[in-house]
């Protein structure tokens, strides 16, 4: 079975519902990743001002904020279709792979974050700023690793309840 069958079947299901929570969480991530890295502001004018040396970054975190919008809106419609409860839980690892590639991706607000906790943030702040690059490609690796696990979990629960056949058209 192909790797796109997942993408054919969650978007060819209701496509403006998925495309939409796509854009939004897209959307949602993007504008938050590009404040905290000070590359978009809104005061006193909307401005997006991207210099050489940020040009790495941004590609990164553009990458996965596209990654968040489909690995979460993936998600939405493994929770949404599934019968099996295992798969109901909000607590299954392409959901937590999720969250911690947040986590790992917005480095820059962990800046924010870590800055009010004195001795021991300025250590963390240092470690973030050096390693800011190599913690966005560890976070894109959660993320490939959390749409690869959510894209598995969609295969099987499709052909444990008998949708693979029902949904031949889309191969």
């Amino acid at each position: 079975m192909s790797g796109f069958f997942v993408f054919r079947l969650v978007y060819g299901s209701n496509p403006i519902l998925y495309i939409g929570i796509t854009v939004l969480v897209f959307t949602v991530f993007w504008v938050v990743f590009n404040v905290f890295d000070e590359l978009l502001f809104f005061s006193p004018i909307l401005y997006f001002y991207l210099p050489n040396d940020a040009i790495v970054g941004f590609i990164l975190s553009t990458i996965s904020a596209t990654l968040l919008g489909v690995t979460v809106s993936m998600n939405i419609y493994l929770l949404r279709n599934s019968i099996n409860s295992e798969y109901k839980s909000l607590l299954s690892s392409s959901f937590l792979t999720t969250l911690f590639s947040t986590c790992a991706s917005c480095s820059s607000i962990g800046f924010v974050i870590i800055s009010t906790f004195g001795s021991a943030g300025i250590i963390a702040t240092t470690f973030l700023t050096n390693y800011q690059i190599p913690l966005r490609f560890f976070a894109i690796g959660i993320l490939i690793f959390a749409l690869y696990s959510v894209s598995r979990k969609t295969i099987s629960n499709c052909s444990l309840n008998g949708h693979e056949s029902d949904n031949s058209f889309l191969k």
